[in-house]
């Protein structure tokens, strides 16, 4: 405890000599300015009309006895002396030195007498930095034990014991900071003992960090680390002062499933909470689109504020002004009166009836002006207008509510265009094809500015929200599908204030379908990868999650979330093809644009086809991820935009290829090649991204990548009491003349062994460019090839396995030859001999018309993908060149 805080001693040597409460700043700037160059150790300083003083370092009791830091003085080539006592002090003073001392322990009674005498004191940090650094020692008016908070200017607000301010600031300056009394912006940090004050207010407002005083406590202790500091993010984050402290909050307005998360959010951001009602609490949160009054008079100490300064502090992660959120009594909406009357009790006279059909028209009008109604009443002249007129739907996409059209979006009606008198079918379904453009354009706006925008802006409060690339992931093309999108809509409006039958609306989508192409897919195929990282990231940060709300709530979005928002794009090409076939149906024969929009239709359809062939081959590329990322070690070149996953199976491994017998075994089966892995027996650990993001640990260990070129045969094992569900191939790597035989059995029944058969020659047969896939399959005896499924799930059998696993591991450790096994040599030889010496039965030439038919695939070369491991080469099956004539 004694090297975590400072004694008292220690604090009345501070509080006897100059006074560290004061703002230091002044005094560094004044000692910066007049010995900016008095740093060098091991030279000499120059001032006017003084004689040449070397500079040397004294190492004062412990300091003396460390190696390190005796070693570190003569690399940097400095003078230096011991001293084991105070009594040897007056002795070092000598008008030939100038005198730095080096001290352990800031705590004790040598240092508080060093510092008394005015002495320059520093710790073994300062000179073990300096002399990795190969910088010269700082110069400092005040004992410098480290500089793991140097270059930080901090200021302090709410703290009423002088002897705890006294005993921080004094820590501060050991740890190299400086101190300002009043906060500015060249202050780095505010230290804050509480969540009030003009200092914390103007410190949230600059976005500088509020600190716990622990910060400066928990630094003190990782002194004697010398690459530490104070001001890293992982570091300082830790004792951040958190948004609701010193906070009790109750909730009013809010769903159960709400209320329950905020409050858990609450006692997340440092909070506490209680019933609505109650005097100990500090704010009321109201959810200002429900509650109409509170339900009591609130005490004056209550903040009632609304829920957007709730999600606000958490978004900033610092308490919010109440000021700016303070909840308001509603007050009725002009809406409301005109809704009034559509309740009239009597509606039988004219005047009450002329009444009521301008109350339905205006409500009309008001929700169907923009594409987020309500929207208040406009004005008369408005209403008259060609923009007006235009900005007219009931479309699906017109169901948010937008307050006011977004700035980029925003352009100049041209109403001065008169309305054709007689509006035709044409026309109308024109009009709505414009103004549903117009509302999607909108919409699209908002997600770029409430969302993407801030989100990307540099300098947010409390660092960024979200990385680059979960904003890159969740966003996507959505700014080229805008700009595309814009230009339509542009061209659109031209079409309806320029109105004439014979106008072509076909040609705008020809004109941009190559923009289209290229801008959709991208962002509907990767749209459920965007949904998931939205809502992983929603659940992970609570920053995040807080912005989401903030946004959601305002009118632009017409309280729908951003997933909502961001399935817009997905629906929107199927909605304009929709419309676009019944604008074809109200255009005449004769009109040339018939023919032009029957093409426009075409190339939406062609832009929906590459969607969805972009998304199989999405699927297909993460399939191949997923594989990837399961395998662990598997090869980079898996990963190709010509390869698909086709099945994966689940094995045990019958021979001693690929692994050791009993080994459970994964084949994926791709469309020119066949993954080989086998079980971990060791899971180390999770898988971390780059980008942060955990993975679980890779469940199977890369074996082989094996090209299907290299299987010569596929061997369908005869079903016997012995052996059950077994199969076998035959492997020839393209640079060897030997053959190895893999050999599995299958401990799934959900794909039938002979499904699985021949979906694999169908595929190696399309490798190799033959069309009699079924002739690669050769149906052959266990015994011939001593394959057996006897025991292999038995305890006995896996222990064996072992015992055999660890001798082979002794044996290879002193064995200088390896002799490779015969068993599948005598076999094909015992097989070829007794044909010699008899005549074939008709078994026997069943058999060697199968492996005849197929002879001529050995002669093929097969290009490869990579070659088989060296380990094949070494345990491999060597087959005479007698058998030459079987296969």
């Amino acid at each position: 405890m004694a090297d975590n805080t400072m004694s008292e001693n220690s604090i009345l040597a501070v509080t006897t000599g100059r006074t560290d409460l004061v703002d230091s700043s002044i005094f560094d700037s004044k000692i910066t300015e007049t010995c900016k160059e008095n740093l060098l150790i091991g030279s000499t300083s120059y001032v006017e009309e003084m004689p040449q003083v070397e500079a040397r370092v004294v190492l004062v009791q412990e300091a003396g006895k460390q190696e390190e830091l005796i070693k570190a003085l003569k690399e940097i080539k400095v003078h230096f002396v011991k001293m084991e006592s105070v009594e040897e002090f007056e002795g070092l003073d000598s008008p030939e030195f100038e005198n730095v001392f080096v001290v352990t322990n800031f705590q004790d009674s040598v240092f508080d007498d060093l510092y008394k005498a005015d002495c320059r004191v520093i710790g073994p940090p300062v000179v073990l930095t300096c002399s990795q650094k190969g910088e010269p020692l700082p110069f400092s008016c005040r004992p410098l034990y480290c500089t793991s908070m140097m270059n930080l200017v901090l200021c302090f607000t709410g703290f009423r014991k002088k002897e705890e301010l006294v005993r921080l600031v004094t820590l501060v300056h050991h740890m190299g900071g400086v101190i300002r009394k009043d906060f500015n912006s060249k202050v780095t940090h505010l230290v804050a003992n509480c969540t009030q004050g003009e200092k914390f207010r103007v410190a949230v407002s600059l976005g500088t960090p509020i600190m716990k005083p622990e910060w400066i406590y928990n630094a003190w202790e990782r002194r004697n680390e010398q690459d530490f500091c104070a001001a890293v993010d992982d570091f300082r984050n830790e004792f951040k002062v958190p948004p609701f402290q010193d906070c009790v909050l109750s909730f009013l307005g809010f769903s159960n499933e709400e209320k329950t998360s905020m409050e858990e959010m609450t006692e997340m951001q440092g909070g506490n909470y209680l019933p609505v009602g109650d005097e100990r609490c500090t704010h009321l949160i109201v959810e200002e689109n429900i509650v109409k009054e509170i339900p009591f008079e609130p005490l004056k100490k209550l903040y009632v504020v609304k829920q957007e300064w709730f999600w606000g502090s958490i978004q900033m992660d610092a308490r919010a002004g109440e000021t700016m959120y303070l909840y308001e009594k509603a007050t009725t909406p002009e809406l409301k009166k005109s809704v009034s009357l559509l309740s009239l009790n009597t509606p039988n006279s004219n005047r009450k009836r002329r009444r009521l059909k301008e109350t339905l028209a205006q409500l009309s009008r008001e929700t169907d002006l923009s594409p987020f109604p309500p929207r208040k009443r406009p004005s008369a002249e408005h209403s008259l207008s060609m923009g007006s007129l235009l900005d007219i739907s009931n479309t699906p996409e017109s169901s948010i509510n937008y307050r006011e059209t977004p700035k980029s979006c925003a352009k100049s009606s041209k109403n001065s265009t008169p309305v054709p008198s007689k509006q035709s079918a044409r026309w109308q379904v024109a009009k709505e094809l414009y103004q549903t453009e117009s509302n999607y354009v909108n919409i699209l706006a908002t997600i770029i500015q409430l969302f993407q925008i801030p989100l990307e802006e540099e300098g947010q409060r409390g660092g960024p929200i979200l990385a680059p690339e979960e904003i890159k992931t969740i966003f996507g093309s959505i700014p080229d599908i805008f700009d595309v999108h814009t230009k339509i809509k542009d061209d659109l409006e031209d079409l309806m204030v320029n109105w004439d039958e014979s106008k072509s609306i076909g040609d705008i989508f020809l004109k941009y379908a190559k923009d289209l192409i290229k801008t959709y897919p991208p962002f509907v195929n990767f749209f459920e990868m965007s949904k998931e990282t939205i809502i992983k990231c929603e659940k992970q940060k609570p920053r995040f999650h807080a912005f989401l709300k903030i946004n959601q709530a305002k009118p632009e979005c017409g309280r729908q979330s951003l997933v909502e928002l961001l399935i817009r794009p997905v629906q929107r090409l199927p909605s304009v093809a929709l419309l676009l076939n019944d604008l074809k149906k109200h255009t005449a024969d004769e009109n040339p644009d018939k023919s032009t929009l029957e093409k426009a239709i075409g190339s939406l359809k062609e832009v929906m086809m590459h969607i969805n062939e972009d998304k199989r081959k999405t699927e297909a590329q993460k399939q191949i991820f997923d594989v990837v990322y399961e395998v662990d070690g598997c090869p980079a070149n898996l990963l190709s935009s010509h390869r698909s996953l086709v099945q994966r199976i689940e094995t045990i491994s019958l021979g001693e290829h690929p692994c050791d017998r009993g080994e459970q075994v994964t084949l994926f089966l791709f469309n020119d090649c066949l993954e080989i892995a086998r079980k971990r027996h060791k899971v180390i650990g999770t898988f971390r991204s780059p980008h942060g993001h955990t993975r679980p640990p890779a469940s199977l260990k890369h074996i082989h990548l094996m090209p299907l070129s290299q299987i010569k045969k596929v061997l369908d094992i005869r079903e016997t009491e012995d052996c059950h569900n077994a199969f076998a191939l035959l492997v020839r790597p393209p640079t060897e003349q030997a053959n190895v035989l893999l050999s599995f059995q299958m401990t799934s029944d959900e794909l039938p062994k002979e499904n699985w058969l021949k979906m694999l020659c169908r595929h190696v047969a399309n490798t190799i460019c033959k069309a009699d896939a079924e002739n690669l399959i050769y149906t052959a005896d266990p015994e011939s090839f001593e394959v057996n499924t006897k025991d292999m799930d038995s305890t006995l059998s896996r222990a064996s396995r072992a015992i055999k696993k660890t001798s082979k591991r002794v044996t290879r450790a002193f064995s200088f030859s390896k002799t490779p096994k015969r068993a599948l040599r005598r076999a094909l030889m015992a097989s070829h001999s007794s044909m010699e010496g008899r005549s074939p039965s008709s078994s026997d030439k069943h058999a060697v018309s199968r492996l005849t038919s197929t002879s001529s695939l050995v002669g093929i070369p097969s290009p490869s993908l990579v070659s088989l491991p060296s380990f094949f080469e070494r345990r491999s099956h060597t087959l005479s060149r007698s058998t030459t004539h079987l296969i």
